[in-house]
């Protein structure tokens, strides 16, 4: 179920569950999780992209072994806050995955999201080539921490 805008996807959500925040790209997907009570998020691992079937199942096992009440897409907005192809796509990989789980999906604007993650890694002195392995999941991170930060708040 896509719940858009956020507060009906803070409405859909089960009580006391864990939730998942993706940064979807073209060649990778960015995973990251939360803890149960949803303060804090934790960036999990980044997917290499094949194709729809074995990135859904991937993400399907991520799910199960973490008992996760919901998902977080990051939607890639233009600076000017329009919609342009990225965000097409990413709703349509969110369309497709409503038809493997019944989980709610909520979107959350990404803008600048790995941006801040290239300079966190930065100031953690992160070298450029560990700095390339994970930070789709550090920017995942990013855009689960500001959606549990909003929940928070509704």
């Amino acid at each position: 179920m896509i719940a858009d805008p956020f507060e009906e996807f803070a409405a859909a959500l089960p009580g006391f569950s864990a939730l998942v925040g993706l940064d979807l790209g073209d060649k990778t997907i960015g995973v990251a999780v939360s803890d149960h009570m949803r303060t804090v998020a934790t960036p999990l691992e980044t997917v290499r992209r094949k194709k729809f079937t074995l990135d859904a199942n991937r993400l399907l096992e991520i799910i199960a072994e973490r008992d996760i009440g919901g998902i977080v897409l990051g939607l890639p907005r233009n600076m000017d806050g329009s919609e342009g192809p990225r965000c097409q796509s990413t709703r349509a990989f969110a369309r497709n995955l409503t038809r493997l789980t019944e989980l709610p999906i909520g979107f959350w604007d990404e803008r600048l999201s790995t941006v801040a993650a290239e300079k966190a890694l930065l100031e953690a002195d992160t070298t450029r080539k560990r700095r390339a392995e994970v930070i789709d999941h550090v920017a995942a991170s990013y855009i689960l921490q500001g959606a549990l930060d909003r929940l928070r708040l509704l």
